[in-house]
């Protein structure tokens, strides 16, 4: 169980309905373009390999905002940080849609990174307004609704690009910007009101937060487990056409089968999450994402020849992943509730490394002669630590109810 703290009274639900579009529209942006980047190469004159600087140096600074966002939403409140972030997002949209050379079109790129850290702070203020497992059940809605806006993002860019031009994906974000900074300005309030009273105050409370097991135990099961995802990510594209044979405008099918685990393990997270404790949930969740590389090599190397045997389990990572992350995320905000912001900024940010290097790990393994179980054998390594993450989570809260 997790300890006693204090909860907040329950935010109005339009303020919830807020920070649930916020997460969605934080990840929007990322995936948008990708349809317009030979279009944005033709028209500004650029080399393709500088344009693609759009979505690494965008990642690049994502990350490091999300590391140093959320501290200083502990030091200044949940509400200036992200109506700021808003802000020089609005500015970067618009800028890139007015952009006359790669060079301005990049600089307001990067500004457009500012959205992310919108993601770590809602997720604080989710915290700010509910404890425990009120908290995860309210995280898996936004996690939910996360997972959706990649899928729409390129399908609305090409859409965009292929009937009115590149330029309008860009004027469409920053219109939107403006419609939320707006919204935001009147509906969200500020949830934060136990702040330090100085930044160095507050940097001398961090090593309390880096020193507790539990914390680490959250974090680096929710890192694990999205490392899994991040694993067939980078495998699964390989094996379809060199094991099975999938045609490459099929590819993209076969891989929506884990996003679309992820928001039905969301949606039952959003659901029942509050009616178990935390660690019960989260560990549930996990032995459920193994079974989901251990079904797939059973039935490999038991000679099945169909794609579905290799992909079909997948969808139990995808379901272990969203039942477990919105409690796991949860849970490092709950150690330390005073801040928050921070835990919350800094899983965000173990979580995109540790999807990084499981990514170039499985890079690095995978050949043509082995795609076919190669992927499924990392998937389920970084899924077995997450799991044994889960079990540490798992004895710390069993001690602290005994103790």
């Amino acid at each position: 169980m997790q300890p006693n703290l204090p909860i907040a009274s329950e935010p109005a639900s339009p303020r919830h309905a807020t920070l649930i579009l916020l997460c969605a529209f934080s990840v929007l942006p990322l995936s948008m373009l990708l349809p317009s980047l030979p279009a944005i190469a033709r028209d500004l004159r650029a080399d393709y390999g500088l344009v693609a600087l759009a979505l690494g140096g965008y990642a690049a600074v994502a990350a490091s905002l999300e590391f140093v966002m959320g501290p200083l939403s502990d030091r200044f409140g949940r509400r200036p940080i992200m109506l700021a972030s808003l802000g020089v997002f609005t500015l970067g949209s618009l800028g890139c849609a007015m952009a006359t050379d790669i060079r301005m079109f990049l600089a307001c790129r990067l500004m457009q990174a500012a959205i992310t850290s919108v993601y770590p702070v809602s997720m604080a203020t989710l915290r700010d307004t509910a404890g425990g497992e009120r908290a995860a059940s309210r995280i898996g809605y936004a996690a939910m609704a996360a997972a959706f806006a990649p899928m729409i993002g390129p399908t609305l860019g090409g859409a965009l690009d292929q009937t009115v031009g590149w330029r309008s994906s860009f004027w469409l974000l920053g219109a939107a910007g403006i419609a939320l900074l707006g919204w935001c300005g009147f509906d969200l309030a500020e949830t934060h009101t136990k702040r330090a009273t100085t930044l160095a105050h507050q940097l001398r409370a961090y090593p309390a937060l880096l020193r507790a097991r539990r914390f680490w135990a959250y974090a680096l099961c929710m890192a694990f487990s999205t490392g899994a995802f991040y694993a067939f990510l980078a495998g699964a594209p390989l094996a379809a056409q060199a094991k099975f044979g999938i045609p490459p405008a099929e590819i993209g099918l076969y891989m929506g089968t884990i996003t679309a685990g992820f928001v039905c393990g969301s949606f039952l997270a959003a659901r029942h999450a509050h009616r178990y404790p935390l660690a019960t949930t989260i560990l549930c969740a996990r032995v459920i994402a193994c079974m989901g590389p251990v079904i797939a090599l059973a039935l490999l190397f038991g000679g099945a020849t169909h794609a579905i045997a290799w992909f079909g389990p997948c969808v139990l990572i995808g379901v272990g992943n969203g039942l477990s992350n919105p409690g796991a995320h949860a849970g490092a905000m709950s150690v330390r509730p005073d801040l928050a912001g921070s835990a919350s900024g800094l899983v965000g940010a173990m979580t995109i490394a540790g999807g990084a290097a499981l990514s170039s790990l499985t890079g690095a393994v995978l050949t043509v002669r082995n795609a076919g179980y190669a992927p499924l054998v990392v998937m389920l390594l970084s899924a077995a630590i997450a799991l044994a993450a889960a079990g540490c989570i798992r004895i710390f809260d069993a001690r602290e109810q005994d103790a």
